[in-house]
Formats: structure tokens, C-alpha cells, sequence
């Protein structure tokens, strides 16, 4: 595919119109036009610009760069190689920091690349050929010879992990995401059931002893990054729900009353509805 026709793909992805495209990244909307026609070859500069503003992934910008015959702008390293040292550091800290409650590492699709201790926990009777390398987190979870069976809430949490799954496909176009997805909704299910209003979705499931755990789940990206495997990795962390997860885990969420804050200065709070 040319970097023309890879350009057009990403702006109708976006839902952006040459003109809107143009305008937003600061480049001349007829020169933006000559360029996904193959009529003019676009710059190093322009092409970074355009995939800022299309929030295109450094993945695939590394790939526009490629189709139009320039060298790539982001390097991409495993975790174990010398460059990675302080981002794994920093992954190993924070899986740390997460225990005794369960937190994984995950990439752009959704297979395992590392986790802490609490995950054993979870996956315990889970089918060995879902955990073993690469193993798939949103296929170990609704497989039914995995998490699945254990899901009291199955329902809802499936209904939670694919819309999930398909907006970053939405945002992505990853055909490998497509697959996974298709391969998800075969999976047995009951319906989602009908949720009250509430800030998050809760995931409850038995735990092996037959004790029933709820956590709430939270993800966790990297800021700025540099290194296409550093966008790309996500750090899925579940947090009880309630005080006697928190207790069945060996922590307790009793915690000391806070310290009083200082006042936030004026321009700062929030104004009070006058409602």
C-alpha cells in the first residue's frame, strides 16, 4: 500500500475530511490531496505532523514513513534489551507495588508479557493451554475452559472486555484484534445483565476455595512514549471492591484517617453549582 493510500485509510478511520485534516496539522489542504493520490511525495515532517493530529500509533507511523521511502522515527526494543532497563524497572516496581492484589502486563494484543505473584492466584485451574506462551488475557479470561466458568458476573464483564476490544480496533484497524474478536464472540455467554448506574463495572468471581472475590479494575499507559513497545504496553491492575476481598488477599483497606489538606487557592476549586 502507498503512504497515500495509508494516509487516506487513517484521516476516514478518524472521520476527517481532506480539508478538516489539512487545517488541523497546518499543511496546504491541495498539497495534502496531491499526496494521497500519489501525485506529490510528502515530506519526513509532514508525515510526522499528519500522524500526530490522526493519532495514528508510532507503529503505524513508522509504517507511512516506511511506504514513503524514509527511515523510521521510533525504535522499538524488547523489555530485556539495554535501552528498555529503566521501563522494565519501572513495570517490575509497579507489579510490585500492586501486590498482594493481582496486576499484569498486557501489549497492543492483549497477550501476557508479565504479571505478580497475586495473578497465580486467579488463574489457578485454569487449562494449561491458555497459560502457556503467548498467552491471550482476554482469551484466558472468556475462554470456557478458563476464567469464564468462574465469572459471576460473566455477562457484564464479557460485554465490558469486547466493547473495549472493539473500539481499539475501531482506533487501530489491527486485523489480528479482528480475529481476536471474532474468536471472543463465539465463546459461550449468558447475556449481560442489565446494570444500575455505576462508576465502574465490577468483575466478581469464585476463587478457587470457593470463596467469592470483587475487584474493580484499573489500566495504567505510559506518558510520552518514545519506543513503540513502550505505546503499546498496558498495565491491567484489579483492586478489591470490598473489604472482604481486600481481607481474602491479606490486606486490609482500613486505612488511617487522611491529613487535613491545605485549602486549594481560589482560582483553583471548583465553583459550587448554584442549582
Amino acid at each position: 500500500m502507498t503512504v497515500g493510500e495509508l494516509l487516506r485509510q487513517w484521516r476516514r478511520r478518524r472521520g476527517l475530511s481532506q480539508l478538516a485534516l489539512a487545517g488541523a496539522a497546518g499543511v496546504s489542504a491541495r498539497h495534502l490531496s496531491f499526496v494521497e493520490t500519489g501525485r506529490s511525495r510528502p515530506s519526513r515532517a509532514m508525515l510526522l505532523r499528519l500522524g500526530e493530529h490522526l493519532d495514528v500509533p508510532l507503529r503505524d507511523r513508522n509504517a507511512l514513513l516506511l511506504a514513503a521511502g524514509l527511515a523510521p522515527a521510533y525504535p522499538e526494543h524488547r523489555l530485556d534489551e539495554p535501552p528498555m532497563a529503566a521501563v522494565a524497572d519501572a513495570v517490575r516496581r509497579i507489579l510490585a507495588a500492586y501486590e498482594p492484589f493481582p496486576a499484569l502486563v498486557v501489549d497492543r494484543h492483549w497477550e501476557l508479557v508479565d504479571a505478580n505473584a497475586a495473578v497465580d492466584a486467579l488463574t489457578a485451574g485454569c487449562a494449561a493451554h491458555l497459560l502457556e506462551p503467548p498467552c491471550n488475557v482476554l482469551r484466558l479470561c472468556l475462554h470456557p475452559d478458563g476464567l469464564a466458568p468462574r465469572i459471576l458476573t460473566l455477562g457484564s464483564w464479557r460485554a465490558h472486555l469486547l466493547a473495549r476490544l472493539r473500539h481499539q480496533l475501531a482506533a487501530t484497524g489491527d486485523p489480528v484484534l479482528q480475529e481476536l474478536l471474532d474468536e471472543l464472540q463465539c465463546y459461550p455467554a449468558p447475556p449481560a445483565e442489565v446494570l444500575t448506574a455505576a462508576p465502574v463495572v465490577p468483575i466478581r468471581l469464585r476463587a478457587p476455595g470457593g470463596r467469592e472475590l470483587a475487584f474493580v479494575s484499573t489500566t495504567t499507559l505510559f506518558g510520552t512514549p518514545g519506543d513503540v513497545t513502550v505505546a503499546e504496553l498496558a498495565i491491567e491492575a484489579f483492586l478489591p471492591a470490598d473489604d472482604a476481598t481486600a481481607a481474602a488477599l491479606g490486606a486490609d483497606r482500613r486505612q488511617p484517617e487522611p491529613t487535613r489538606r491545605p485549602a486549594l487557592p481560589p482560582a483553583l476549586r471548583r465553583p459550587r453549582s448554584t442549582a
